[in-house]
């Protein structure tokens, strides 16, 4: 068998996954994608130093907004870890992306130009938050045909 005629049966397979595999990585993804929001507004919520230096400092924001988006980070991630509460969690994942573009957004407007490549990184959050977000709408499909 030739390596083009094996990738239509891979992209079938992935289209056709049993709702255990699908409900395995729903959770795989959310957990990583909670987790990751999560380690990252422990520091805004507490205003610790390094987190007045990046959102004061280098991007401008006033401190008081600091712990805000530290607890509206926190509060979407528990959101998303919970079962149920559809439309909840669609807002929830919504405000995480909102974040996760709108901290890249601003790095690059205070960059002025010179884009550090470690922005990069932080564009690869959004990756378990994306298929954790596909998962669970594959999840919430395959329970309202049940």
């Amino acid at each position: 068998m030739t390596e083009t005629s094996k990738q239509p049966h891979l992209i079938i397979k992935l289209i056709s996954m049993n709702t255990k595999a699908i409900n395995i990585l729903y959770w795989v993804f959310t957990l990583l994608f909670a987790g990751l929001m999560i380690f990252s507004a422990v520091p805004n919520i507490m205003s610790n130093q390094q987190s007045i230096d990046v959102f004061h400092g280098f991007l401008g924001y006033p401190k008081y907004f600091i712990p805000f988006i530290g607890w509206a980070k926190l509060i979407g991630s528990v959101t998303i870890l919970i079962p149920g509460l559809h439309k909840l969690k669609e807002w929830a994942y919504a405000g995480l992306f909102f974040d996760l573009f709108g901290a890249t957004y601003s790095a690059i407007a205070a960059s002025q130009g010179n884009i550090d490549p470690r922005m990069a990184g932080m564009l690869m959050w959004i990756i378990p938050g994306v298929l954790s977000y596909i998962f669970w709408a594959k999840k919430m499909k395959a329970e309202s045909v049940k």
